[in-house]
């Protein structure tokens, strides 16, 4: 695929933490991500989270469908967020 990238404008809040078998990771799920990205594949995005760029990042499939968006030891610190925490979500430029 090219570098180009497809216009996403997508905002939302979300609790740090989800629950997939039984395990907590750490990260957000994105509501009606399928419908919103027309895909139940993974797709690589630009995202802001609290103000913080994560550029070209993989939202992963959640099992159930849906997507989610990994957030590291590196970027909760930067948010001075963890799990439970609540989080604004900015998706940008589908990149895949």
């Amino acid at each position: 695929m090219s570098n180009e990238s497809t216009p996403l404008d997508f905002t939302f809040d979300a609790k740090i933490g989800v629950d997939i078998k039984g395990d907590i990771w750490t990260c957000v799920e994105v509501p009606g991500s399928a419908e919103l990205l027309g895909t139940k594949k993974s797709v690589r995005v630009d995202a802001t989270v609290d103000g913080i760029a994560l550029p070209n990042v993989g939202l992963m499939v959640t099992g159930t469908g849906g997507h989610m968006l990994s957030l590291n030891a590196k970027v909760r610190k930067q948010l001075g967020k963890d799990t439970g925490d609540v989080v604004t979500v900015r998706l940008q430029n589908r990149r895949s």
